[in-house]
Parts: structure tokens; sequence; C-alpha cells
């Protein structure tokens, strides 16, 4: 397993590192990293809920869940899906990918980064319902400036909180 891992890791870094040359005097590595990572992720979130918004959920229809008196929108109900993909690919890229220095525990950080991840969904589904509700504005461009919101904010959460690194322990502080 360790095996696969090493080489699924090295394959995306070797393919992301190839395009930095070309971005190294705008932004660092990580940086770049990440806007790859995160970038790709993204992308793969917007397709999975347009896709289901569209094809498997019924546009007009709310779900309903009775025996917890709850109603999910359809934008809602796509949005969902598509963080319950996307969670486990931005953990992973984001911990063995972009901030490999680390050395915090995969636990702790799997904590950090699922409550940064609920507040991005706190965010995303206000800024959907504002959007939607409100503006009455299309599913599509919807998600699109919901989505430039929330990786702002995200990178900077990730940057300084769940991934921030470790400071050294010197002789001084011991």
């Amino acid at each position: 397993m360790i095996r696969v891992h090493n080489y699924i890791r090295n394959t995306i870094l070797a393919f992301i590192d190839f395009f930095y040359p070309f971005f190294q005097k705008i932004m660092p590595r990580q940086t770049f990293r990440y806007a790859a990572c995160g970038g790709g992720n993204t992308i793969l979130d917007i397709l999975i809920a347009t896709t289901a918004y569209n094809y498997f959920i019924n546009k007009g229809i709310a779900f309903v869940f009775p025996s917890l008196n709850l109603t999910v929108s359809p934008h809602i109900a796509a949005l969902s899906l598509g963080i319950c993909v996307t969670f486990p690919i931005g953990f992973y890229l984001s911990r063995y990918v972009v901030f490999q220095e680390t050395s915090a525990r995969k636990l702790h950080q799997l904590i950090k980064y699922f409550l940064v991840v609920m507040f991005c969904i706190v965010l995303n589904y206000g800024f959907m319902k504002f959007f939607i509700e409100v503006l009455k504005w299309r599913f599509f461009p919807s998600k699109i400036l919901t989505t430039c919101f929330v990786v702002i904010f995200s990178y900077l959460s990730q940057k300084n909180f769940t991934f921030k690194k470790e400071k050294a322990e010197t002789f001084s502080e011991l």
C-alpha cells in the first residue's frame, strides 16, 4: 500500500511541478501546488455538483426526509454530493502533495481539516442560498462565485491553521 501511495503522490507531484517553472516568478512552489490541487478538486466538485443538479436530481423537486422533518433543495443536494466526493481527495492532496513538511499527526490534521471544510460548507450553503433564492441567479454562476469566495477562505485556513508548520523547539524553550 505504501508503494501505491508513493507512486500516486510522486506522479501528482511530477505532473504539477512540470508546470511550476512557468509560474515560479509569481508564486512560491507550495502556493502553486495548492492552486493546482485545489483547482483540480474544485473543478471536480463543480462538475459533480453541476452534473448531479442537471441530470440526476430533479431541479423542480426538493428532497424531503419526513422522519427528520427536513427539506433539502436540489442545489443543496448537489452541493452535498460534491463535498462527499471531494473531501477525502482534498485531504489527501493537502497532506501529501501540498503541505508535506508538516509533522502533526494525521488524525489531528484530519480533525482540523474537517472543521475548516465544515465552515466552508456553511459558507457554500449561505452563498448558494443567497445567490439563488435571494438574487434569483442561475445555479452555475452562483456556484462559480461561491467557489471563488470559499477557495480564498479555505487556502488561508488550511495554510495557517490545519497544515501550519509546527515551530521547532530550541534549547532555549526547553
